[in-house]
């Protein structure tokens, strides 16, 4: 044991030298600090411990020591399998099967071996954070390097967007934000039994694929084939038609709406700013009622809701954001995003509930609903507005208590909800789906759940932030969602405040006289 040559010592005999940063530059050895990275790995301290581990004598040899460029040394790239497999002899058979080890065996320089993955002298465990295979690291670190490589990919032809696509994934996104449960390119490729889709025994061959995502998803596959995984939603070659031409016409909605909206805007705030208009000044009392307390109380379950969303969507989607880190401290063992995304989802829900209930139970607010159907006069109170917008008009015109501005912004706000529910619960019960539906059905409801979502969100801050915060009728901020009254500026362009409910016939019938 007091050998310097022992397995104990072995890393200090030879620390004498390769720990000697001056004499490793004066001869040309180019690894720095091997000996501290060895020792720090699970090799070094194994033999720490007294465990039977591999030493440096295990792979370099002893007496016969070569220079890694040299065919003939044992940490040559093709003699690295065999060097391993003398202690991971089971493993080393596995990958010499693999696509990887058939490759390397063939002189595939650009194949890797056991230390492209897993490192040469600081070897850690897939448990440890700096390891190339832990988890999270998995996609970017290991099989990212190669597969993420163009030059590989055209050299070989195999998926040059399977990388992009799994990093925009819920996989992908998931493992960037630090989850360590979510699939990563080694739960359905395997570890070191990768083969092609083509063999019938590779994880991922079409025959395999149910019971490969069965692993995390029990019942997927059983009614509709697995299909494509790696979709990327705007190319056509690895797209789903429906995905594709879906995310093509939410394209076009988003710039036609959005650009509408704004345009429209735009005129109004000119006109108003080139011929203002002297805003009343009014005690509150004296306002006209407008927004009754159950239009508000929806009104401040949806402004919640609809705020959490947003954030937490995005920081779903966009974890590298700067805005999104506070919500990904505890990522690696509770998902806070996702339960806080998904709670202010059922709050929606539920701010929608009280809303048909207060329909159903009040008069005032059936009246309005059933005001918010769009008619024919919206077409013309659009036109008259249009002529005053470029003064074919010389006065504002006047609308209704409910006019195509307030019937757009709710019957998106309807139609968006539901839309959004849809396939937000095709994506929350992902094991249902990927049972009952074929997956490019959950890819369609990806790619509507995230384009709705930037639809709704501009919408927001284009359309109903100006009527209620930037037009000069009611700047800086209309409170009528607060007061419930109408802003005095409101009552220079609207007839009316809000639309009353019609008498009942009982209440209109004259007495009959004796």
């Amino acid at each position: 044991p007091a050998a310097k040559v022992a397995p104990a010592n072995l890393a200090t005999t030879g620390g004498a030298c390769h720990a000697n940063t001056e004499m490793g530059a004066r001869e040309g050895i180019k690894l720095v600090l091997p000996i501290a990275a060895y020792e720090a790995s699970v090799h070094g301290i194994g033999v720490a411990k007294g465990e039977h581990a591999a030493t440096c004598s295990s792979c370099h040899g002893s007496h016969g020591i070569l220079e890694g460029s040299n065919p003939a040394s044992s940490v040559h790239r093709e003699k690295v399998p065999a060097t391993c497999a003398t202690c991971h002899e089971e493993i080393a058979k596995t990958f010499a099967a693999s696509v990887h080890g058939v490759a390397a065996a063939a002189g595939v320089k650009e194949s890797p071996v056991c230390t492209d993955c897993h490192g040469e002298h600081r070897i850690l465990g897939p448990a440890d954070k700096g390891s190339p295979v832990y988890a999270s690291n998995v996609p970017k670190m290991t099989c990212g390097r190669c597969h993420g490589d163009l030059r590989v990919t055209e050299k070989f032809g195999i998926s040059n967007t399977a990388v992009a696509a799994f990093d925009d994934s819920f996989h992908g996104l998931a493992s960037r934000s630090g989850s360590l449960s979510v699939a990563n390119c080694a739960s359905c490729h395997g570890v070191h039994d990768i083969l092609p889709s083509s063999d019938p025994r590779s994880h991922i061959a079409p025959g395999n694929l149910a019971a490969t995502c069965g692993n995390c998803h029990p019942g997927a596959g059983q009614s509709f084939a697995i299909g494509a995984v790696h979709v990327v939603p705007g190319d056509k070659e690895t797209a789903h038609p429906a995905v594709y031409w879906v995310r093509q016409s939410y394209l076009w909605l988003i710039w036609l709406t959005i650009g509408g909206m704004f345009l429209h805007n735009l005129l109004d705030l000119r006109r108003k700013v080139i011929n203002p208009l002297p805003r009343p000044l009014m005690p509150l009392h004296e306002r006209r009622p407008r927004m009754g307390t159950g239009f508000r109380i929806a009104h401040a379950l949806l402004l919640t809701s609809f705020m959490v969303l947003v954030w937490t969507g995005f920081a779903l989607k966009y974890p590298d954001a700067f805005w999104a880190q506070p919500l990904l401290t505890w990522e690696a063992s509770f998902g806070l995003r996702g339960w806080l995304h998904r709670g202010a989802a059922i709050a929606m829900l539920a701010a929608f509930a009280f809303h048909a209930v207060h329909i159903a139970v009040d008069r005032g607010a059936r009246a309005c609903i059933r005001n918010m159907m769009p008619t024919l006069h919206d077409v013309h109170e659009l036109r008259e507005k249009v002529l005053w917008f470029f003064g074919k008009r010389a006065e504002m015109p006047k609308s209704p208590p409910l006019g195509y501005a307030e019937k757009a912004e709710y019957l998106a706000l309807v139609w968006g909800t539901v839309v959004m529910a849809v396939t937000g619960f095709i994506l929350w019960f992902s094991d249902w789906s990927l049972a009952n539906l074929p997956k490019w059905a959950s890819d369609v409801a990806t790619v509507v759940h995230f384009y709705e979502a930037i639809l709704a969100s501009l919408a927001i801050l284009v359309w109903h932030f100006y009527f209620v915060i930037f037009d000069p009728l009611v700047y800086p901020l209309d409170t009528t969602f607060l007061t419930g009254r109408e802003a005095p500026g409101r009552s220079l362009e609207r007839t009316a405040a809000r639309v009353e409910p019609k008498a009942r016939k009982a209440d209109t019938e004259k007495p009959k006289q004796a």
